[in-house]
């Protein structure tokens, strides 16, 4: 069985409440003396889930890295999602929001953009299966339960996958910081993927070619550029604020 560790109060609240049969052991720091810690020990009991206190060395290596704030969870890892589950996910959802990420490799931007994308209520997340980062205990930390609600399609073919989403009526709005139309100036209140590049390069050449609108986020100051996890908040409620959000 493989598994993965989801570290930080909650990242692990978050994988009880929405998925605890994936939760095959809830550890906890020995001397931990956090109240949620505890309501978080007798929830995971609660539903069938082994609780261990163990020393802060065990639960850093379940962590790698992240800061666990004295509790780890070791799920059973999720089920890959890839184009066919897309196909489906759209199918049921009327009008979807979509977030694409075109090669995104800070696991700390992709954990924020899935923050982004469920307070925003995404239908899901489309990333590219290679040069990008997957989900990581960073990701799960960071994102704080998002990345247990959102689900995230890992696709061979971005470009293909683009193309697919335009047959299926959803219309692709790419953002380019030299496009000449503002992304306030677009309508984002039907079925809509909002695709930014990755944080260096911004979107490749295939993926602009398969959108239908490129928009930029003015800038007032000195600055030229945003980071992709702030582009893509001001992106995803600019959508939120047209679809009456």
């Amino acid at each position: 069985m493989s598994t993965v560790s989801v570290a930080g109060i909650n990242a692990v609240e978050a994988a009880l409440e929405h998925d605890a049969k994936r939760v095959h052991e809830l550890l906890i720091e020995a001397r931990a003396k956090n109240p949620r810690l505890h309501e978080l020990a007798q929830r995971a009991r609660a539903a069938g889930v082994a609780v261990r206190h163990v020393p802060n060395d065990e639960l850093s290596r379940h962590a790698e890295g992240t800061r666990h704030q004295g509790i780890v969870a070791v799920c059973s890892t999720q089920e890959n999602l890839g184009e066919g589950d897309l196909d489906e996910l759209i199918g049921r959802t009327p009008s979807p929001l979509l977030l694409v990420l075109d090669g995104v490799q800070d696991p700390h931007n992709l954990g924020a953009c899935l923050r982004s994308a469920d307070a925003a209520g995404a239908a899901a997340v489309i990333v590219p299966r290679d040069r990008a980062v997957g989900i990581t205990p960073v990701v799960r930390k960071v994102a704080a339960g998002a990345a247990e609600r959102v689900p995230l399609i890992r696709v061979a073919n971005l470009a293909r996958t683009l193309k697919s989403l335009k047959s299926a009526g959803v219309w692709i709005v790419g953002l380019a910081g030299e496009a000449e139309q503002t992304l306030y100036a677009i309508d984002l209140k039907g079925p809509i993927a909002i695709a930014l590049g990755s944080e260096g390069e911004g979107l490749r050449r295939l993926t602009r070619e398969h959108c239908d609108y490129l928009a930029k986020i003015p800038m007032r100051g000195a600055t030229e550029s945003l980071n992709v996890s702030v582009a893509t908040g001001i992106a995803l409620f600019e959508a939120v604020r047209q679809r009456g959000g």
